[in-house]
């Protein structure tokens, strides 16, 4: 079976730290692979908070998740303090792809890599629409 890769930036725009919860433990005793994805969704908002947005509220559009991608590159444990870099890139016309870096804080292993696909929708029409030229604008600046 073919391994999946995600060309990782170098550069991100966007540094937060989130620990490792004792709800983020699977049976096997190390973070599960859902609360990876919990923990880039909980990245996004503080993100996307930093630059006075949210999920439903871009340049007056919201956003869906299309796709998302995980790559584990170690385990992560209890109390351990994740460092999550995040940048955007690979615009299109609808929508561009986020990426996320996961690393241990202390030790600076790389935990995951992940890319989630995200579109602009317009939730009154039911809708996707083009990426909002002040949140392209505003996050090419960043990067």
């Amino acid at each position: 079976m073919a391994r999946i890769k995600i060309d990782m930036p170098e550069n991100y725009s966007f540094t937060t730290e989130i620990p490792v919860r004792i709800s983020d433990i699977n049976y096997a005793g190390h973070l599960s692979n859902d609360s990876v994805l919990s923990i880039v969704h909980e990245a996004r908002l503080r993100y996307l908070n930093s630059h006075n947005y949210t999920e439903q509220d871009i340049e007056g559009s919201g956003i869906i998740m299309t796709d998302s991608v995980i790559v584990y590159k170690a385990e992560s444990f209890y109390g351990d303090l994740i460092q999550i870099d995040i940048t955007v890139g690979d615009f299109n016309k609808y929508g561009c792809d986020i990426y996320y870096l996961l690393s241990n804080k202390k030790t600076a292993v790389e935990i995951a890599h992940v890319k989630t696909g995200i579109v602009f929708f317009d939730y009154t029409e039911g809708k996707v629409v083009t990426v909002p030229e002040g949140f392209k604008d505003r996050i090419i600046k960043v990067v």
